[in-house]
């Protein structure tokens, strides 16, 4: 009898293939360094683009709202946004009624550096999702927001 060529999960213990959480866990990590890795040959990091896609979605907003929005630590916050505006990507301003908060948005620069970094970040998708056709993508996609929804519900609102 011919030997059958082991699918890529065969060394992983049946017990963990069967937990969607372990999964989830193990194509995320794959996901997440694969798009790091698109992101790291420009000087970047996710946290970059998650404040650029936040500010292009959003529109300007103070500081402490993005790092509530975004759950990220203020002070990594703060070198994101230093980061970013240095490079000519968002701009910082004091609010005038409030000297205290300090509101960011996203300049031209920042919105073409997004649309770029989403290109790669729709091909990085493409490569981990390659063994779903469009629909199975979709109903994926679907369920993956559903799950992502109840998730916030207990975390609670933004």
């Amino acid at each position: 009898m011919a030997s059958e060529t082991p699918a890529p999960s065969d060394g992983l213990p049946p017990t963990l293939l069967e937990l969607s959480t372990f999964l989830l866990a193990r194509i995320g990590r794959t996901a997440r360094g694969r798009l790091g890795e698109q992101l790291a040959e420009r000087g970047l990091r996710l946290w970059d683009m998650a404040v650029l896609a936040a500010l292009a979605d959003f529109g300007p907003q103070a500081q402490r709202d993005l790092v509530r929005r975004l759950g990220i630590d203020p002070s990594d916050l703060a070198k994101v946004a230093d980061q970013l505006g240095a490079a000519g990507y968002v701009e910082r301003s004091r609010d005038r009624a409030d000297r205290r908060r300090v509101s960011v948005s996203v300049t031209e620069a920042g919105r073409a550096l997004l649309a770029e970094l989403e290109a790669q970040a729709r091909a990085v998708q493409d490569e981990v999702l390659a063994p779903l056709d469009e629909g199975e993508r979709r109903v994926l996609q679907g369920l993956l927001r559903r799950v992502n929804e109840g998730a916030a519900l207990r975390r609670g609102p933004v």
